[in-house]
């Protein structure tokens, strides 16, 4: 089967083979497929080619491609519905035609005058026009992304021309979403006093839903389901973020260049090899959310696995070691190039951990938890910061642990805020710390603003890492809902669910109800959480640590893109940039 067993990447799988797929089989000839740069993308994210083939579609083309006519084949379009893509479409058929037919497959809604286009030039060769409502890239098995990092600077830039446009068509994605999912989801937002994103947000998810399912298939109205769409802001929790993480997905993708989830490393002969992390790789899914402690553990129990198998017993943990295996044993040539990924990986983390790293966390969880490894107080957040300053780390790694301090105190003063960017020589970079304030993250006080800090869940009792006691304050919310103890004032509903979601079956589930499989799973209710303004891996890892520990409900999260703190630091700095000027010759010559 395509993609991960379950999850998101199945259900998108499933669909596109119902619809697209299906379509195709009614006429036994093969076909091209044409796509679009994200349907690549969500293509590419749950099948592979050889999918494809066994489904009867031979070619697969680019849209905005020169491409070779084929005019005794017929032409697959799955196509986003913007006038760009259907213009391409149009030239491909006004004037000669390059196929013998076409089947458009649209991502989304069609705009009556994008049809209408296409009707007046192409009308005799489309044999299918269809809207598929699936316009999200599932990114893990409960990962999903809307696949457009730039509604950062759209929805928080002071100078942002699009934010509203922005946030409609992320409430078109997140309709598609649950859509995919059959969802019809009671709809939540997290209040803030100085922002509204979230709240706009959730008002047009709501009315954009309603729209949908206004009548389902068989004329009826669809009713709500036993889901819950949560929407909260990226200031919502600016602490987890920036934080050093030591999982081994966050750490990874914190410490390493990994660049669209490709790791590229060099091999014990010098030769540069790169390998895909994704959940076609079931040992990364196996490791990928543990301590990066309990990784480096793994190793020598599965170096040993590998050469039980062959008689090898010495299981020494070289890499060299495990190029010998590959060659001695084909058959587990796969296992091994995924093991000795991982090897390298993980010698990478550990090697930037050992020089930099450890020193800073111990200070960084102080600061972000408010209490040292003992369950002391931290009295003075300035004593925890001071040594961080005076180390010879990277400015980055300073300025991360100064909005730490900032984020520990609610803000500081700007004779304060003024020493601490001296202190961190970036007086021309002060936009790093500065511009939290446009997320609605307090970094001046005042001494007539008191902002309250949100109170935590007790986790005194569970065991933790010294270097790993802060957890996302996203987990909260996720157990907070799914035992239905979300504050109504804090958490208004846009939308009520049905009287049946009451976090009860959530509850017997805690209390060693029976409910371990994933189709059990399926069965019981659904929380979808949306961040606006960018996710991060210790999140992400949030939603499958609540549905493990939650069996009857399934916790799916999403954003418009995945951060790193290296990337949502530059997303924050670039905010104070203005939108491009544009001059005509008339406005100069005015001017």
């Amino acid at each position: 089967m395509a993609g991960s067993d379950h999850g998101l990447k199945r259900l998108v799988w499933q669909k596109l083979k119902e619809t697209i797929i299906a379509d195709c089989r009614k006429s036994e000839v093969w076909k091209i497929l044409i796509l679009d740069p994200f349907t690549t993308k969500l293509l590419s994210s749950c099948c592979k080619m050889s999918d494809l083939m066994s489904e009867g579609i031979t070619i697969v083309e680019d849209l905005f491609r020169s491409r070779e006519p084929v005019p005794e084949m017929k032409a697959i379009y799955f196509m986003s519905p913007n006038a760009k893509c259907v213009d391409a479409f149009i030239a491909d058929f006004k004037l000669k035609p390059k196929y013998k037919a076409a089947y458009i497959y649209f991502t989304d809604y069609c705009s009556d005058d994008l049809f209408n286009n296409m009707k007046l030039y192409c009308a005799k060769h489309i044999r299918v026009c269809k809207e598929i409502s699936m316009s999200f890239l599932p990114q893990e098995a409960q990962v999903f992304t809307c696949d457009n990092p730039g509604a950062f600077q759209s929805i928080y830039s002071p100078h942002s021309q699009d934010k509203r446009k922005t946030l409609e068509t992320l409430a078109d994605q997140l309709v598609t979403l649950c859509a995919t999912l059959d969802e019809y989801p009671g709809v939540r937002y997290k209040k803030e006093s100085n922002m509204e994103n979230a709240k706009s947000l959730a008002e047009m998810v709501d009315n954009k839903l309603a729209r949908h399912y206004e009548l389902d298939d068989s004329g009826k109205k669809k009713g709500k389901t036993q889901a819950q769409l949560l929407i909260v802001e990226r200031g919502f929790d600016p602490v987890s973020p920036i934080l050093h993480e030591l999982t081994y997905q966050a750490m990874a993708y914190d410490l390493i260049a990994i660049q669209n989830d490709t790791y590229k490393y060099k091999s014990k002969d010098g030769s540069e090899k790169e390998a895909l992390l994704n959940e076609e790789d079931m040992l990364w899914v196996k490791l990928r959310h543990m301590h990066i402690a309990e990784v480096t553990e793994q190793f020598p129990k599965l170096v040993k696995e590998i050469a039980a198998n062959k008689k090898q017993s010495d299981g020494k943990i070289t890499i060299s070691g495990l190029s010998q295996l590959m060659k001695m044993m084909p058959s587990v040539r796969k296992h091994v190039t995924q093991k000795t990924v991982h090897l390298n990986l993980t010698e990478d983390c550990m090697n930037h951990f050992q020089k930099n790293v450890e020193k800073l966390c111990k200070a960084e969880q102080d600061l972000a938890v408010g209490l040292d490894v003992d369950g002391v107080k931290v009295k003075d957040p300035m004593r925890t910061l001071l040594p961080v300053l005076l180390h010879p780390y990277s400015t980055h790694d300073k300025i991360r642990a100064v909005l730490l301090y900032i984020f520990s105190l609610n803000g500081t003063t700007e004779e304060n805020l003024s020493k601490l960017i001296q202190h961190v020589k970036i007086e021309d970079e002060r936009e790093f710390i500065l511009n939290w304030k446009d997320l609605g993250v307090p970094i001046i006080s005042t001494a007539s603003l008191f902002s309250r800090k949100p109170s935590r869940r007790d986790r005194s009792h569970e065991e933790t890492y010294n270097l790993s006691r802060w957890t996302p304050v996203i987990k909260d919310v996720m157990e907070d809902a799914v035992e239905n103890k979300l504050d109504p004032r804090e958490w208004p509903h846009q939308s009520e669910c049905p009287a049946a979601w009451n976090g009860s079956g959530a509850v017997s589930a805690r209390q060693k109800h029976k409910a371990s499989a994933q189709d059990e799973r399926r069965s019981g209710s659904r929380l979808i959480i949306f961040v606006i303004g960018g996710l991060s891996h210790s999140e992400m890892r949030c939603a499958y640590q609540v549905t493990q520990a939650v069996k009857s409900c399934e916790v799916i999260i999403g954003s418009s893109h995945i951060v790193t703190p290296t990337s949502l630091l530059d997303d924050i700095k670039a905010l104070s940039k203005g939108p491009m000027e544009t001059f005509t010759i008339e406005e100069r010559s005015n001017a």
